[in-house]
C-alpha cells in the first residue's frame, strides 16, 4: 500500500510541474525555432541566404539560385531546480505545498528558458536603435520597423517585440499604440494585457531584459527564424523519498540552449529607463 501511495504523489507531482510549465514557465520558447527531443550536447540550425530569380530564354536551362547554406551550432545545457516537500509540513500547512513547489520548479526553469533566449537576442548588433538617453516612444518604433523592412525580414505575423514593463507602461500612453483610430477595436489595450499586436508584430512584456550600469534597457524586435532554441529534455521531476530526512526531495531538470542565427532578423531598441 504504503508503495503505490508513493507512486502516486510521484506521477501527480511530474504532471502538475508539467502543466505549470506549459501554462506559465516560459512566454519566449513559442516566438523562436525550436527543435525537441536533441540527441546529443548540441544541434545544428540550417541557416540559408536569399534567392533572386531571374529570366530565361525559349528552351533554355532554368537558372539556379545557387542559395548560400551554413550553419549555427546550439550547445545544451543542463539545468535543475529542487527542493524538499516535508510528509508532515505537508499536513500542517493551509496550502498545497506540493503544488507550490511544482509551480516554483516550473517557473524556475521557464525563466532559465526565456534566459536563453534573451542572451541569444542580446548576442545581435546589426541594426541597432540607440537613441539611449530617451525612454521608448513611437518613433524608437518606426524606425526599428523601417530597419526591419530594409533588412527584407519577412512581414508574414511571426515577427515578435519583447519590451520591458518601464518601456510596455510608455507605448500604453501613446495613442498610436492604443487608440482605436490606428489599431482598430480588436487591437485595443487591456483586452489581453501581455500582448499586444501592433504593426504585424506581437508585443510582449517581459521582466527578464537585459539592463546596463546606466540604466539602459535593451528591448528586442524579431523574426521567429532569427534565433533557435534548442531541447534535449523538456521538464522532467525525479521524485525521490529520503526516510532519513522524512521528506521528498524533488529534482526538476531539463536540457536546453539557444542560439542567434541571423543577425539581420533582430532589432535591439536601447531605452533609457532612469528617472
Amino acid at each position: 500500500m504504503a508503495t503505490s501511495i508513493d507512486q502516486a504523489f510521484i506521477k501527480q507531482f511530474e504532471r502538475e510541474v508539467h502543466e505549470s510549465y506549459q501554462r506559465m514557465g516560459s512566454k519566449l520558447r513559442n516566438t523562436v525555432r525550436t527543435i525537441s527531443n536533441v540527441q546529443g550536447s548540441s544541434t545544428v540550425f540550417q541557416k540559408v541566404g536569399k534567392g533572386v530569380a531571374s529570366t530565361k530564354s525559349t528552351h533554355g536551362m532554368v537558372p539556379v539560385m545557387n542559395l548560400s547554406h551554413s550553419t549555427v551550432e546550439t550547445t545544451l545545457q543542463d539545468y535543475y531546480a529542487g527542493d524538499w516537500v516535508d510528509r508532515l509540513d505537508e499536513l500542517k500547512t493551509n496550502i498545497d505545498e506540493r503544488q507550490v513547489i511544482a509551480n516554483a520548479g516550473a517557473y524556475a526553469l521557464g525563466r532559465k528558458t526565456d534566459e536563453l533566449i534573451i542572451n541569444a537576442l542580446a548576442t545581435a548588433s546589426t541594426n541597432v536603435v540607440a537613441d539611449a538617453g530617451a525612454g521608448m516612444s513611437i518613433a524608437k518604433i518606426l524606425e526599428a520597423f523601417e530597419q526591419l523592412g530594409e533588412a527584407d525580414v519577412p512581414d508574414d505575423g511571426e515577427r515578435y517585440a519583447i519590451v520591458g514593463y518601464k518601456q510596455w507602461s510608455e507605448l500604453l500612453a501613446t495613442d498610436e499604440f492604443t487608440s482605436a483610430d490606428y489599431v482598430g477595436p480588436d487591437e485595443l489595450p487591456f483586452r489581453g494585457i501581455q500582448a499586444k499586436r501592433f504593426l504585424g508584430t506581437l508585443f510582449i512584456p517581459h521582466s527578464g531584459l537585459p539592463i546596463d550600469g546606466t540604466g539602459v534597457r535593451s528591448c528586442f524586435w524579431f523574426h521567429k527564424t532569427a534565433i533557435g532554441h534548442a531541447s534535449g529534455s523538456d521538464v522532467q521531476t525525479d521524485i525521490t523519498w529520503h526516510g532519513d530526512r522524512a521528506a521528498h526531495f524533488v529534482n526538476n531538470m531539463m536540457s536546453q540552449g539557444a542560439s542567434l542565427i541571423d543577425g539581420n532578423g533582430v532589432v535591439v531598441i536601447e531605452c533609457d529607463e532612469t528617472p
